[in-house]
């Protein structure tokens, strides 16, 4: 039997990366899933490929007002929510002005990575915790970053955000637990995956595959990772085999924070 089978899942910033990742691999396992993100284009293509079970609506993390209509939306689709992706988030290099190290950081720039890293993530349990009550075995899964676990000198934002994602997450597992509600929370810490996010950072053509080879240099495994490696472990985390394991942050890193050069670049 698929391991989410019946499940009703939301995933943010589902368009592309470990989001389109775990769409793809929770559709294959059975879930009904609703893609969100702010890039509707690719969201609502990346649905239609996926077939019946899949569906796309837009979401911004950051706007409250979206994560109503967003809850509302799955209240009348499905009637409750058994998972919670959140994983929509920025680097903030693209999407700000910056600078965005401690000495001289912009503090719009720094608002402005921790409204949607943080206050996303945030929203996204407010909402998930109301329309999880009624499942029989509820997950939410929060994307961190190995970036919320050591610090990033020129990504004090980013780092910032990810590091508080962290500690919500334990702080939600223990609030459910305490209410007695089917809810579980874990984050997974990703590091070195190769996904669109580092496509500023590594460049094109010889530059590009000399910049992935630098950064494989770094990993004791020796190799970049791929946004399926994160999937397969928000599948774990969804699915019921972890139904004793909430509160835990699960590195996904080729063993860069087991003891290697843990800061990027």
């Amino acid at each position: 039997m698929p391991r989410l089978s019946e499940k009703n899942v939301l995933i943010t910033g589902a368009a592309q990366g470990i989001g389109r990742a775990i769409a793809e691999l929770y559709i294959s396992e059975g879930a009904n899933v609703i893609l969100s993100d702010i890039n509707d284009d690719a969201g609502k293509s990346l649905a239609n490929s996926l077939g019946e079970n899949a569906l796309y609506i837009h979401l911004d993390v950051a706007a409250e007002s979206d994560w109503e209509i967003a809850s509302e939306f799955v209240q009348k689709k499905y009637g409750h929510l058994d998972i919670l992706v959140n994983n929509a988030g920025i680097t903030g290099f693209l999407e700000t002005t910056g600078p965005h190290n401690p000495e001289n950081l912009d503090l719009a720039s720094w608002h402005k990575v921790h409204h949607t890293n943080l206050d996303g993530v945030a929203l996204g349990c407010k909402y998930a915790i109301m329309l999880m009550k009624a499942s029989k075995s509820a997950s939410i899964v929060n994307i961190s970053s190995r970036s919320g676990i050591v610090g990033i000198p020129a990504a004090v934002a980013y780092a910032s955000s990810k590091a508080a994602v962290r500690n919500h997450t334990k702080s939600v597992a223990l609030y459910c637990a305490e209410q007695k509600y089917p809810i579980r929370c874990n984050s997974i810490h990703p590091g070195a995956i190769l996904t669109p996010m580092w496509d500023m950072m590594l460049g094109e053509g010889e530059q590009r595959e000399a910049g992935i080879k630098a950064v494989a240099a770094d990993v004791p495994l020796g190799t970049m990772g791929e946004p399926i490696d994160v999937a397969y472990a928000a599948l774990y985390l969804a699915s019921d085999e972890s139904k004793y394991v909430t509160g835990i942050e699960l590195n996904i890193d080729g063993g860069i924070l087991a003891g290697s050069s843990a800061k990027p670049a």
